[in-house]
């Protein structure tokens, strides 16, 4: 179950204590498991056990993925019971230490912003724009909510539009402009006795609330299985019956790129690949006490990682590493279309 998922809808509290105990299980993807968790108790109103969470994150003696979004959402869940001088400082302690990945930025901009500080958010935007996407020709997709996040507070600020508001319009995908979903006058719209008014607020509110849920589920794809050459030459000679699965690592990558448009040329949303280690698998085949040589145990394997938050994203963004690890850009090397 997505942590976007309304409380009425799913029990969030039970939810985070599975999550608990598959961190317990599975050590290696805890911080993963245990953000989700703690998303959550958000969702179920336990505030105070989210942050006891991020707080055993950040004092567990491994070294974490992502610290500073560890920090970032502890801040926004501190303030939002009543915690604000400790959220400002964790904020400008994520500020200060300028993170390389946008998410942080977001996340903290968006708390000021929720609290009516729309010129300290402006600046926090700012600041991760300027500092992540400066003379990058090709913005990735996760850099894409500062950029609208940014457009967003400066229109509720009443500011002129800006290099990059511009490039904010020019990644907007939506039928809607972004002009029109962060128009100021949209909330007095809410309010409207005219039923014109309020068709076209409700049209404006699905399509960003479609552009919000699209990325939501990002982090869930539909996952393929890929094993980097040392890994395949172990499974097979451990397992030799899964040869017929693998005649060869070649054909394995070649296989993988093959399923992957499959998929997406069929309209399966957010694909993506998880990479696997022959010592995982045997641990998984003997939690489901099957046989590591079963074909049939594969499928389950990759969609486990996936659920473990093990997976990414396909296809990489533009100009990024291929996905099979030789180094190459995707575009010179799987990416490459017969």
């Amino acid at each position: 179950m997505r942590p976007d998922t309304p409380a009425e809808n799913v029990d969030h509290t039970a939810e985070a204590a599975r999550l608990e105990r598959t961190a317990g299980r599975y050590p290696e993807d805890a911080e993963a498991l245990l953000l989700q968790a703690a998303a959550h108790l958000e969702l179920a109103g336990d505030r105070p056990a989210a942050t006891a969470l991020y707080d055993r994150l950040l004092s567990s003696p491994a070294d974490l993925d992502t610290p500073h979004l560890i920090r970032a959402l502890k801040a926004s869940n501190l303030w939002e019971y009543g915690h604000e001088a400790e959220a400002r400082a964790i904020i400008d302690g994520i500020r200060a230490a300028a993170p390389r990945d946008p998410a942080p930025w977001v996340i903290v901009a968006e708390s000021l912003e929720s609290h009516d500080e729309l010129e300290a958010a402006q600046e926090t935007f700012t600041e991760g724009v300027t500092l992540l996407l400066t003379d990058a020709p090709h913005p990735p997709h996760a850099s894409h909510p500062l950029l609208f996040g940014r457009h967003r507070v400066r229109r509720m600020l009443g500011a002129s539009h800006d290099d990059w508001d511009v490039l904010a319009d020019t990644l907007h995908s939506s039928a809607v402009s972004l002009d029109e979903l962060h128009d100021p006058k949209r909330v007095w719209s809410l309010g409207s006795d005219n039923p014109a008014e309020l068709e076209a607020e409700i049209s404006r509110l699905r399509a960003e609330l479609g552009a919000y849920r699209e990325a939501l589920s990002r982090p869930f794809p539909v996952a393929v299985l890929h094993w980097p050459p040392h890994e395949l030459t172990e499974l097979l000679t451990a397992y030799p019956t899964l040869a017929t699965e693998y005649p060869s690592h070649e054909t394995h990558l070649t296989t993988i790129e093959a399923s992957l448009r499959e998929l997406s040329a069929s309209g399966t949303p957010n694909v993506g690949i998880v990479t696997g280690t022959v010592p995982s698998y045997e641990a998984f085949a003997a939690s489901e006490a099957a046989s590591p040589g079963a074909a049939d145990l594969l499928p389950q394997y990759a969609t486990t990682l996936a659920a473990r938050g093990r997976a990414v994203g396909w296809p990489p963004e533009r100009g990024a590493g291929c996905w099979c690890g030789s180094g190459a850009a995707y575009e010179g090397c799987h990416g490459v279309r017969a």
